[in-house]
């Protein structure tokens, strides 16, 4: 599904050129359930945004689902974003002045979907994440643990094959960011492959694969 090939991304810093990305080779079947790890500045992110096509390599090939993503324009790249790929980040990145329902229906709005059609998947996310009660909330309603259920629900609401989750329980209490991963997990479970960095050594061993990443390589795959 995922093939990443000698993926090599620098970032200027200051004076200074950082190597983020060092020739970087990666195999992802689909519906694997993946943790990358590793100390900050180690590349983690930087891997997961390319992956995600929110960022571009300076050299190497990346194929999805055996096309070449780096042959493709901006607005090719957010196409294929916006229907095959869905984002978790620790922050939420939720709209503040729109409801749950609403921040939930956004990519579906931005995608030219029919009312009808937008209202039926709204409220089954919204049952099926249980968040029904809270569908008129605004974030700052909610509590974190429902923030990040509702950027569950937004960044599935589009059926993608891959979840990309960063820190995904990093703003959250235990309790909350034990829901989280159970919500992530039963996501993966019906083969939406999901790919999560993390600091917490617990929860990365969760995952049936772990990534470790050091200096922009990664040093172990197992």
């Amino acid at each position: 599904m995922i093939s990443l090939s000698r993926i090599r991304r620098e970032f200027q810093v200051g004076d200074e050129r950082v190597l983020a990305l060092r020739d970087v080779d990666l195999t992802v079947d689909t519906g694997e359930y993946i943790a990358i790890m590793g100390p900050s500045g180690s590349g983690k992110s930087t891997l997961l945004n390319m992956i995600g096509l929110l960022d571009r390599p300076d050299s190497g090939t990346y194929l999805l689902e055996g096309e070449d993503m780096t042959t493709l324009n901006d607005k090719q790249q957010a196409a294929l974003r916006r229907h095959k790929i869905g984002f978790v980040f620790q922050f939420f990145h939720l709209v503040p002045r729109m409801s749950a329902a609403e921040n939930i229906e956004l990519p579906m709005m931005l995608a030219g979907f029919e009312a009808g059609e937008r209202k039926r998947r709204v409220h089954e996310a919204l049952e099926a994440f249980g968040l029904t009660n809270r569908a008129r909330h605004r974030p700052d309603q909610l509590s974190g643990g429902q923030r990040q259920r509702v950027a569950i629900a937004r960044a599935t609401i589009m059926q993608p094959h891959i979840l990309l989750a960063d820190e995904p329980t990093g703003n959250l209490d235990r309790v909350s960011g034990k829901d989280v991963i159970d919500i992530l997990e039963a996501l993966n479970q019906k083969n939406i492959t999901l790919i999560m960095v993390t600091h917490d050594p617990e929860l990365g061993r969760r995952a049936k694969r772990q990534i470790h990443m050091v200096d922009g390589r990664i040093d172990s795959d197992r």
